[in-house]
């Protein structure tokens, strides 16, 4: 079984470096979420005969999922570094 002794003591300070690393991966993947779909719906907007309904329809369901998946599971994830399920 692991044990994590290897990681030494949780300090304050790398408590605190987990939560800004959280709060950094957390605006990388809404960053990520929103420039591509706002690429996806003007593509599909401007660029095929999809149309402005068509386009903002594709793009919510895109955001959607990409939200489940990229999102959604990362902010779920607990802050203690040696907490189980990590």
């Amino acid at each position: 079984m692991e044990t994590r002794a290897h990681f030494g003591e949780q300090t304050p300070d790398t408590l605190t470096h987990e939560r800004t690393y959280h709060a950094f991966s957390l605006l990388t993947r809404w960053a990520m979420l929103l420039i591509g779909d706002a690429t996806l719906w003007l593509t599909l907007w401007f660029a095929t005969p999809a149309g402005f309904l068509g386009a903002t329809v594709t793009a919510i369901v895109v955001f959607v999922a990409g939200y489940y998946f990229l999102v959604r599971h990362e902010e779920k994830q607990p802050l203690d570094v040696w907490k189980e399920g990590r």
